[in-house]
C-alpha cells in the first residue's frame, strides 16, 4: 500500500495552520515502514464534572455555574479541524464522548456537537458513537435526548448499587437514582454498558455478590468492571480508604467471571464483559492497536504514518485548552513513539483480550519484525502466561489474572 500525500490547496494550508508543511513532517521517511493503517477512531472529552470523586485521576474538573457547552463545543471543532490533514481520507470506525460526565452537556449541544463532526469526518455507516453518562435524575431525564441526537450507545457510570459504598466512593447518585438511570437506558437504547467498581472499602465477597446481581438483573448488554487502586494524586492518595486484601480482590474477580459467565456473558477483555453482539468497537480498537485522534481538553491521540507512529496530548486545563484551540494550536505535546517502545505498546493493550492477537497484526501495526517480542513470548510461554501457535498469541487465565507479569516481559526489548 502507497502513503500519499494528501492535495492541499493553498487557502486549506493556510486555515489549518501551514497544513501541507506539518503532513509533508509526518510523511517523511523514518525508522518504520507499515504497510497499511490501522482502523481510525475519534476520541472527545467533555471535562467537567459535578464533583471530583476521591479515587478519580482523569482529566475533570467540578463545574462551577453555567457550562461553557457553545464555546467549548467551537474549540472541538477548530481542534478537529486543525487535525484534518493527519487523517485526511481515513473513515471513522467509533467516536466515544467521554469525560467528565459528558451527560452535562444539554441534548442540544450534543446534537450539534454530532452533527459539527459528521460535516468533518466520513463516518462508518454503522459508526458507534458512545457516550459516558451518570446516574443522576437530571442526566436520566436526557437519555432519549441523546439517543435522538444520535448517540448510540451509553455508558453509565454505576460503580455500585449500594449506597454505602457509593457514599465512600465520593458518588453523587444513590441506588435508587441508579436502578432508575438503568432502567431508563434498557428503554432508550439498543447497547449500554455498566461502570461497575469492586474491592472498595468495607466490600465484602457478599456484598460484591449482591451488587452483581442487581447489575446482572437487568440483562445488561455489556458490564466493565474494575479493581478500585489508589492512583497518585487523588484524594485517596493522600488518604487511603482502607480496601480489601488482594486474596479477597481475587475472589471477587473470580465470582464476578462466574456470574457473568452464567448470565451469558463472555469475558472479551480483562475488565469488560458482553453478551454476542456487543462488544465495544471503540474499546476494542485501542485493545488492537488501532489509531484513534483524541479532541478535547487532555485528550490523547495515536496516529500512524507510512513511517512512523505518533503520540499527541491537548492541553489539559479546559479554559486553556479553549484559547489554544481556537487559536490553531491545542496539542501541548506532540512526540513520536520510539521504534523500541513499540514492542512494549503494542503487547500492553492486545494482551489485554481474551483472543489476543495474530502474529501479522504485531509486523502490520508497529512495522517491526517478530524477532522483536520472540524472547518475551519465550518467556511468557514457559511461565504459562500465554499459549500460542503460528497465528495467535492469547493469555490463558493465569496470564489475565497476573497481566502486569506478563505485560512487562515485553518492556524495555530491542526491536
Amino acid at each position: 500500500m502507497s502513503f500519499p500525500i494528501p492535495v492541499v490547496s493553498a487557502a486549506q494550508s493556510a486555515e489549518s495552520g501551514g497544513a501541507l508543511k506539518d503532513i509533508q513532517h509526518y510523511m517523511r521517511e523514518g525508522t518504520l515502514r507499515l504497510a497499511a493503517l490501522p482502523p481510525l477512531s475519534l476520541y472527545v472529552h467533555l471535562p467537567w464534572c459535578l464533583k471530583k470523586c476521591p479515587y478519580c485521576d482523569f482529566n475533570s474538573h467540578e463545574s462551577r455555574g453555567e457550562l461553557p457547552e457553545q464555546r467549548y463545543i467551537d474549540a472541538l471543532m477548530a481542534d478537529l479541524e486543525a487535525s484534518l490533514p493527519l487523517v485526511w481520507g481515513r473513515t471513522v470506525h467509533s467516536i466515544f464522548i467521554g469525560g467528565g460526565t459528558p451527560s452535562l452537556f444539554s441534548p442540544q449541544s450534543i446534537d450539534r456537537l454530532i452533527g459539527d463532526i459528521r460535516a468533518r469526518l466520513r463516518l462508518e455507516p454503522d459508526c458507534e458513537i458512545t457516550m459516558e453518562a451518570n446516574p443522576g435524575t437530571f442526566e436520566k431525564d436526557r437519555f432519549r435526548a441523546f439517543r435522538s441526537a444520535g448517540v448510540t450507545r451509553l455508558s453509565i457510570g454505576v460503580q455500585s448499587f449500594d449506597d454505602q459504598h457509593l457514599k465512600a466512593l465520593g458518588r453523587v447518585h444513590d441506588r435508587a437514582q441508579a436502578i432508575a438511570a438503568v432502567e431508563e437506558a434498557a428503554q432508550a437504547f439498543d447497547t449500554f454498558n455498566l461502570d461497575i467498581m469492586y474491592a472498595l472499602p468495607g466490600q465484602t465477597l457478599e456484598g460484591l455478590e449482591r451488587d452483581m446481581r442487581q447489575a446482572l438483573a437487568f440483562a445488561p448488554p455489556h458490564i466493565s468492571i474494575y479493581h478500585l487502586t489508589v492512583e497518585p494524586n487523588t484524594f485517596f492518595a493522600k488518604h487511603p480508604p482502607v480496601l480489601p486484601e488482594d486474596d479477597d480482590a481475587y475472589a471477587m474477580l473470580d465470582r464476578i467471571t462466574e456470574m457473568t459467565a452464567a448470565a451469558g456473558m463472555d469475558r472479551y477483555e480483562v475488565s469488560a464483559y458482553a453478551r454476542p453482539g456487543h462488544r465495544c468497537a471503540h474499546n476494542l480498537n485501542y485493545w488492537q492497536f488501532g489509531d484513534y485522534l483524541g479532541i478535547g481538553a487532555g485528550a490523547h491521540s495515536k496516529l500512524s504514518f507510512a513511517h512512523r507512529v505518533v503520540r499527541q496530548v491537548r492541553f489539559r486545563d479546559p479554559k486553556l485548552y479553549m484559547d489554544k484551540a481556537l487559536a490553531g494550536t491545542p496539542a501541548a505535546q506532540d512526540t513520536e513513539v520510539a521504534r523500541a517502545d513499540l514492542p512494549f505498546e503494542f503487547m500492553l493493550n492486545a494482551l489485554r483480550l481474551r483472543d489476543g492477537f495474530k502474529l501479522g497484526d504485531f509486523t502490520e501495526k508497529t512495522g517491526l519484525p517478530l524477532t522483536a517480542i520472540q524472547a518475551g513470548l519465550d518467556e511468557a510461554e514457559r511461565k504459562g502466561l500465554i499459549t500460542r501457535d503460528f497465528v495467535q498469541v492469547q493469555p490463558t487465565e493465569r496470564g489475565l489474572d497476573f497481566l502486569n507479569d506478563l505485560q512487562m516481559l515485553f518492556l524495555g526489548q530491542q526491536p
